[in-house]
């Protein structure tokens, strides 16, 4: 009697302890849901090593950078945007001045290829180049890696974000983000192509985002 009279002046029934274990267990499986593809591709590729134990040729990034608030420009636009908001797609990003030596041209190159040799699960991947000067790209450039969106990027910004390795510098790697934003791989100075592309092709295998 003392409980029904004190919900009906609070206007709040009494909430039953069992009703509230299960609201928690839901919400419990609403994160496991939503988190579990990426989590999958982290375990089978790391942990349980799929096709034979073979171990990942990039190098593995702990703990997690995410994408960084750095603003960028899109050369093709002229549109200003935060780096954070292209999340969503594998990300393969090569950092490098407008010049664009012979080393990063092979890149640009390179993460063309391996995209294209996705196959069908390309469109999951996107290709920047992070330009890190104003000065103008070649019209070649511009022509042969026109799939490839080029971005202008503070150099200082992009060096307290994406590492390096003994010996090496920003210019050196290939790098690959995940679909929640969060830098994943850098592959090695002059690294095999053949190699990122089985990365990544494990990688889209066994995750369902991006």
């Amino acid at each position: 009697m003392s409980t029904e009279v004190s919900a009906g002046r609070t206007g709040n029934p009494a909430i039953d302890p069992m009703q509230r274990r299960r609201a928690r267990r839901m919400l419990v499986l609403l994160f496991v849901v939503c988190a579990a593809p990426a989590v999958a591709a982290y375990l089978m590729y790391f942990v349980f090593k799929p096709q034979g134990g073979t171990s990942a040729y990039g190098k593995l990034i702990e703990p997690q950078r995410p994408l960084p608030a750095l603003v960028v420009r899109d050369d093709e636009t002229g549109a200003t945007l935060p780096l954070s908001s292209l999340k969503g797609k594998w990300l393969m990003i090569s950092a490098d001045t407008a010049a664009c030596d012979e080393n990063c041209v092979s890149k640009l190159f390179y993460m063309r290829q391996i995209r294209v040799l996705q196959g069908n699960e390309r469109t999951r991947v996107e290709t920047l180049w992070l330009v890190t000067d104003d000065a103008p790209v070649a019209d070649k450039l511009d022509a042969a890696y026109e799939d490839t969106r080029r971005l202008r990027a503070d150099p200082v910004a992009l060096a307290s974000w994406l590492p390096t390795q003994d010996g090496t510098g920003l210019r050196d790697h290939i790098y690959l983000v995940d679909p929640l934003g969060n830098l994943m791989m850098a592959f090695p100075k002059n690294a095999d192509p053949g190699k990122i592309k089985s990365d990544l092709s494990r990688l889209l295998k066994w995750s369902g985002t991006g």
